[in-house]
């Protein structure tokens, strides 16, 4: 079937990876991002921008996410899934006691629980009979707590205000799944573990030891989830968190 995908942070790692992935399917694909230069070199990597339509968006402004919905439909689109990725890695940072200013917190929160929530309302109250699904994209930390034994460095490697967002994120889901059942839209969410490619060796090879799995995620890991809760033969789930994380979370 195709469809029309709304993908927030479509540039990032997990981003582009959800990019392809529907542009492979021949989905309409509206993604966002804070750079046009980023916008502009996934769209040349895709070597197709048939599908694809870039919306330039700050969400830390007030208003954005309303701006957006608002852009979309003056445009002419409509929307049926719904993916609330965009994050900032900017916002995790520690001091030297591994603890997170107000403002960090705040501003994690913001991104990974506040912006979720006005995107979702706003195409709930303009186009409630196109939206389809909603999907939050949240984390292993968010179902449990950090092992400090991952870290070298810990808490100053392990953010709290990350873990306490991603928590808020499995609730948001919930929330929204019952206010919206009435009309037939599903919000789930997936609560990924840690992805290679950001971290060194010495950190994979911990991380291998404390996971069933005994590796990390990889790309190709990220999409089977998310392709499975947009589809069709997903409609019995609806406000359940998937923990696609190779089995962290089982010890």
């Amino acid at each position: 079937m195709t469809a029309t995908i709304l993908i927030t942070g479509g540039t990032g790692k997990f981003g582009r990876q959800f990019v392809r992935h529907f542009a492979n399917k021949g989905w309409q694909i509206l993604f966002t991002t804070t750079s046009q230069n980023n916008a502009d070199s996934l769209i040349k990597e895709l070597a197709d921008d048939s599908c694809l339509i870039p919306l330039i968006v700050d969400f830390t402004q007030p208003q954005a996410a309303l701006e957006l919905v608002k852009r979309i439909k003056d445009d002419g689109y409509r929307v049926n899934h719904l993916i609330n990725n965009a994050r900032s890695r900017s916002f995790l940072q520690t001091d030297s006691l591994g603890q997170a200013s107000r403002e960090d917190f705040l501003a994690e929160y913001l991104l990974d629980v506040v912006v979720p929530y006005e995107l979702s309302m706003a195409l709930f109250n303009t186009q409630p009979s196109e939206l389809i699904t909603i999907t939050n994209i949240g984390s292993q930390y968010g179902i449990v707590a950090a092992n400090p034994a991952l870290y070298e460095e810990y808490p100053k490697q392990s953010p709290i205000q990350y873990g306490v967002a991603k928590a808020a994120l499995i609730h948001l889901t919930k929330e929204l799944a019952v206010r919206f059942a009435k009309l037939d839209i599903r919000v789930n969410c997936i609560a990924y573990g840690g992805v290679s490619g950001r971290v060194d060796e010495c950190f994979e090879d911990r991380y291998a030891q404390l996971n069933p799995s005994g590796r990390m995620l990889s790309d190709s890991d990220i999409i089977g989830p998310l392709d499975f809760l947009v589809s069709d033969n997903c409609k019995a789930i609806n406000g359940q968190t998937i923990q696609a994380d190779g089995g962290w979370t089982l010890w």
